[in-house]
């Protein structure tokens, strides 16, 4: 009888340890693994931002003194107030004329501008869509300014206008030249929106109707603008909670005219006041809170059924640009109308009323040349700190944003932590808590709570407000390139032995490095821009250029204020330019 040799034992698994083989191992404080804190605490830290600046305004809006006062009560009489004592039905009327206005003049031009350059032979199509999408790198403040330079009052074409003509056919300082002025600095947006949908979107459905003989002009109209439904509504959303919120154009050009509308009535109700009413600024927060929430959930609800717009299926066709034969000149003129006379005329003379005493078409701007509106940047120390607490804000601000929405997106997408829905809707949520919202609800914060004294009126908190703004950028510019990412990467880690932590670090993250470039362009640019939650946090040390910009308007220094806008674009062109070469050369590699 045969016997059998018993099969030796297997060698002993060697120990982990640094550079060797084997199963890593990882503390696990509290019976817990490491990524149940990094969890728990990216969950925690993004709740206390996004909830700081809004519980205090709700708070205050139901108290009869300041939160920072001993004492005081609950009650209703805020509201009251507000509905009834405060001329507030006309503010609210103005208000919404102002955005539908503006909501309507940017559709009007962007969208014809999108069919015409996605969809048609069109000339330089390519260079013109590059064009369009630049003033999105620009303050709205800023091309504000520009306007005025160009068609204010005393402006360069007003005035050669009014010589030649002897009267103007316009006038900024009414509800429909605001909100003119307004839509030019949205446009951008709405392009974008329709611009990427039609780029992304195939031909099939325009092939299939000039198969049974419909014209270029029918097809665009029966198949291509229907289409757009979906990016014109939400982009039709957005502008108009943008221009509900918006702060530059009631301030520089409804002020002077006497028009308050609902983001100048809260800004002459704090700053502007000397014995502000609290209680009232509450009320009006609050309801100014709640109208942005409610269009953000009238948008979701009216892109719910988006599955009947889907045009983008398995299968492709061939891109086919239609021939629009002499309509295309008519296009041309009206693309082109827009770029010279809407974005780049103001610039251009913003930048040339930087560098001259004076600019009027009666004298030679060459002959005015001059450099003492820099020099007076440059010679009071103020107005230059706030160019240096700006560009520190931004690129500390970028840098801490981007790392936090990099974390929120890992923890919501690539984890199985139970409340990760719950951190992505709270990471997008600031977008629904307008700028002056978030400058009021953190100046009431950091004075309710202990230590918040050392906080207010410094660059930190300009930091902690302006990130709150820029969280849901830099989620929406991490989340898409993190679901690109298979999911068997985590999963052979995690066979490996890696815990989610050293799977996040080592694969996950070195993988989002270019949407994390991408996402700090896009914060930087943001937060350079930024300033409505400066004008209740700033102090006298930490002004930004917006909120500087803003006061040498109001003493009439329009050369400075020339001079200021034109460092803030340089700045910025300066640092896209940088981080473009940079995303190239990463997309390269």
């Amino acid at each position: 009888m045969a016997t059998q040799t018993p099969p030796a034992p297997a060698p002993p698994r060697p120990a982990p340890h640094a550079g060797g083989l084997g199963t890593p191992r990882y503390r696990r404080p509290f019976g817990a693994g490491r990524e149940v804190t990094i969890h728990w605490l990216t969950f925690l830290v993004t709740a206390a931002l996004v909830l700081a600046p809004v519980i205090p305004v709700l708070y205050q809006s139901i108290r009869n003194q300041p939160l920072y006062a001993a004492g005081g009560a609950f009650t209703l009489s805020n509201y009251v107030h507000l509905f009834t004592e405060a001329d507030f039905g006309s503010i609210i009327l103005d208000t919404l004329l102002f955005a539908v206005l503006t909501t309507v003049f940017a559709l009007a031009v962007a969208v014809p501008m999108a069919v015409l350059l996605e969809r048609t032979r069109f000339p330089a199509a390519r260079l013109f869509g590059q064009v369009l999408r630049w003033p999105i790198y620009i303050s709205p403040l800023v091309l504000a300014f520009g306007w005025i330079v160009v068609y204010g009052p005393a402006g360069f074409l007003t005035s050669a206008v009014r010589e030649g003509l002897g009267w103007v056919p316009w006038n900024l300082y009414t509800l429909p030249g605001m909100a003119f002025v307004e839509a030019v600095a949205q446009v951008p947006v709405a392009f974008l929106f329709c611009a990427n949908a039609l780029a992304a979107s195939d031909t099939s459905l325009e092939n299939a109707a000039r198969s049974v003989g419909a014209g270029p002009i029918r097809t665009l109209r029966s198949i291509v603008v229907p289409m757009l439904r979906p990016p014109m509504l939400y982009a039709g959303l957005l502008i108009f909670g943008t221009a509900v919120e918006t702060l530059s154009i009631p301030l520089i050009l409804g002020e002077p005219a006497g028009l308050t509308l609902f983001s100048s009535f809260l800004y002459e109700q704090g700053i502007d006041s000397v014995s502000p009413d609290y209680g009232l600024l509450g009320a009006a927060s609050t309801f100014m809170l709640l109208t942005t929430i409610g269009l953000v959930a009238v948008q979701a609800r009216l892109l719910g059924h988006a599955q009947r717009f889907v045009s983008v299926r398995g299968k492709a066709s061939r891109s086919r640009l239609l021939d629009i034969g002499g309509w295309k000149w008519l296009g041309f003129a009206f693309v082109g109308v827009y770029v010279v006379f809407g974005a780049l005329l103001p610039m251009a003379a913003l930048i040339l009323r930087a560098f001259t005493s004076l600019l009027t078409p009666l004298v030679n701007p060459f002959d005015l040349l001059t450099l003492d509106n820099f020099r007076l940047i440059f010679a009071y120390a103020p107005y230059t700190e706030s160019i240096v607490n700006s560009i520190t804000v931004a690129f500390i601000g970028a840098v801490a944003v981007t790392l936090l929405g990099t974390a929120v997106v890992l923890v919501a997408r690539r984890s199985d932590f139970r409340f990760a829905r719950l951190l992505e809707t709270a990471a997008q949520s600031p977008h629904a808590v307008p700028g002056l919202i978030v400058g009021i609800g953190f100046f009431w914060a950091f004075a309710w709570m202990p230590g918040g004294d050392a906080v207010r009126g410094t660059l930190l908190a300009l930091i902690i407000a302006f990130g709150v703004r820029a969280l849901p950028s830099a989620y929406g510019a991490i989340s898409p390139a993190t679901m690109q990412l298979g999911a068997e990467l985590d999963q052979a880690a995690r066979v490996a032995g890696a815990d989610w932590w050293r799977t996040v670090s080592r694969i996950l993250i070195r993988l989002l490095v270019p949407a994390m470039l991408a996402s700090f362009l896009l914060i930087w640019t943001q937060m350079i821009r930024e300033y409505a939650p400066a004008m209740f946090l700033a102090g006298a040390e930490s002004q930004v250029i917006g909120t500087t910009a803003i006061d040498l308007w109001t003493q009439g220094e329009t050369g400075s204020v020339a001079a200021l806008a034109t460092l803030q674009i340089a700045v910025t062109a300066l640092v896209a330019g940088l981080a473009g070469l940079l995303l190239k050369r990463k997309h390269d590699a």
